[in-house]
């Protein structure tokens, strides 16, 4: 009897592991989402910085509450020139939990709100403790060295 059970317990877990196997092979990414749609705004719960590094700018908005003005009026200005932002390879991530305690958070340490841009290599380039306009976001990455490159070889047509 107990053999019996334990096989069905096994084949139970096995059939699990597969499900949830199956299921998260139909789920994309959050790289594999922000490629097919350079527009979507993560929560920082969500993913890893490590997915983006070498591969896109995160910019990273953090605040205590959804309803913090500073926050609305961020997310209001990435709304009105989301093109300039893909442009640039920037993901944009959101953070309003601060129990939540998520890796990005842990590693910034905001206070209240706070913007954050960081480089392909995963470096924090900029702190701000306000909003900022998505032209002086971009002027700021316009002058990165990687950048520079980035424009320099789409010019040459590479």
């Amino acid at each position: 009897m107990r053999t019996l059970l334990a096989l069905a317990v096994s084949a139970t877990l096995a059939l699990a592991g597969l499900s949830a196997a199956a299921q998260s092979a139909e789920t994309p990414s959050a790289l594999e989402r922000w490629q097919a749609d350079p527009t979507t705004v993560f929560k920082g719960a969500e993913i890893s910085l490590a997915d983006f590094q070498w591969i896109a700018r995160p910019v990273v908005v953090f605040a205590n509450t959804e309803a913090d003005p500073s926050f609305q009026d961020q997310i209001r200005l990435f709304a009105a020139r989301p093109g300039a932002l893909a442009e640039r390879d920037v993901v944009l991530i959101t953070d309003t939990d601060p129990a939540g305690r998520s890796e990005i958070r842990l590693k910034l340490r905001p206070r209240g709100f706070m913007l954050a841009l960081l480089g392909k290599d995963g470096q924090v380039k900029l702190r701000k403790p306000l909003p900022w306009d998505v032209r002086e976001l971009t002027r700021v990455i316009d002058k990165m060295p990687m950048r520079q490159r980035e424009m320099n070889e789409s010019a040459l047509g590479n």
